[in-house]
């Protein structure tokens, strides 16, 4: 068998094991992707100052997250249907996280719920809350989730309304997973992924069990979606949550600086910048591209955080030369996950950990705390 060596070998397993609609899902973005590729080609171009001669002998990859200590600057961002990629997906993620010394964040949309979640890991990890018209609900979950223990609390600004995701409306992907006339052949040919299925607590969206009527598609989910999800959604909904959560309090989905500097001023523990993975609005910058003049805007106000492509160390270690003190993993978790489970999760952490450190060395740089621009090279150097 080939070494697994990088993120896209795990990519190139998921894509064998495990159904192309579940695969889709997880892979492709909004429209016509626009988005989701310049996440990818605006890190690629990103070039780095080679430098030798430099003591680099001793060095450290360990930071602080939102005041809290961890291995290394990287996080698994919150994802929906993580349980179908493997089943139970959502504690082995959280239990690898929780081994490699990352935070590890759980979705509203997660297969497993809440106290699923926290009954297997026996650790805080953080929530992710999408707000829904149904603020009793919402009150009900961040109630949730802190009798679960949660560390920290992900509140997404960037789905009030969802951007259609093509290739979800055609694969028909149903949650949970049904065999039919269309998909029989791919399922009959992933076993492995069947026995985890087969083997899952949970099948279905166990956080919203009892909220969504005969949600047994995405069509269903996202007409469901469209009537609870919030589009009058407004920053004065912060101070509601901010009420009913006394733990950190993060907010995902900042591109803008005006925007960045509201949040700054919000209370929040920290912002995240990101455009949903590509799948929101397309033609939106790449969250690398809008990276900098956010943590000009915020100036120091409040930690900034990067998500949007990281597929490697280097990834991580560009978007912290360019201000963000961590990043979050979001398709690189998932097809490790369906690449191999629990193991596939603490071979992508590795693999990233391990390219971050040799990189940090090849720059001169020896705390990853001390990252910053001296490390890039000039636009155009190649």
């Amino acid at each position: 068998m080939t070494p697994v060596t990088t993120i896209r070998d795990l990519r190139e397993l998921a894509r064998r094991r495990i159904p192309r609609a579940v695969f889709d899902y997880g892979d492709r973005g909004s429209y016509e992707e626009i988005t989701l590729r310049d996440n990818r080609a605006d890190l690629d171009a990103i070039r780095l100052r080679s430098r030798v001669m430099i003591d680099v002998a001793d060095r450290s990859t360990a930071t602080n997250i939102v005041g809290v200590p961890a291995a290394l600057p990287l996080a698994i961002a919150p994802m929906g249907l993580i349980g179908l990629f493997h089943g139970d997906g959502e504690i082995h993620g959280a239990r690898a996280a929780r081994d490699a010394g990352i935070p590890f964040c759980l979705s509203t949309m997660s297969i497993c719920t809440i106290e699923d979640v926290s009954d297997a890991v026996g650790e805080p990890f953080w929530f992710q809350l999408y707000m829904m018209k149904d603020r009793g609900f919402c009150a009900s979950l961040l109630e949730r989730a802190r009798l679960a223990g949660c560390s920290a609390l992900v509140l997404t600004l960037d789905l009030q309304i969802q951007g259609q995701r093509h290739h979800d409306v055609k694969s028909g992907l149903t949650v949970p997973p049904r065999l039919t006339a269309k998909n029989a052949f791919d399922v009959a040919t992933k076993p492995t992924w069947i026995l985890s299925m087969l083997k899952a607590k949970r099948r279905s969206f166990g956080n919203l069990e009892g909220r969504i009527p005969d949600a047994d598609n995405l069509t269903t989910l996202s007409q469901w979606i469209a009537g609870q999800f919030d589009p009058s959604l407004s920053w004065k909904d912060i101070e509601w949550v901010r009420a009913r959560w006394p733990g950190k309090l993060i907010l995902k989905g900042i591109l803008d600086p005006r925007d960045a500097m509201t949040a700054a001023t919000s209370g929040a523990d920290a912002i995240i910048v990101s455009n949903h993975g590509g799948r929101q609005l397309d033609g939106a910058p790449s969250s690398i591209a809008a990276l900098p003049e956010v943590v000009s805007a915020v100036a120091g106000q409040t930690e900034v955080m990067f998500d949007g492509g990281v597929m490697s160390g280097q990834d991580v270690l560009k978007a912290c030369a360019l201000g963000a003190s961590s990043c979050l993993i979001g398709k690189a978790f998932l097809y490790a996950l369906a690449a191999n489970g629990y193991e596939g999760v603490r071979t992508a952490i590795e693999i990233i950990r391990k390219e971050l450190d040799i990189s940090m060395a090849l720059t001169g740089v020896t705390n990853v705390k001390d990252v910053n621009r001296t490390i890039l090279a000039p636009a155009g150097n190649r």
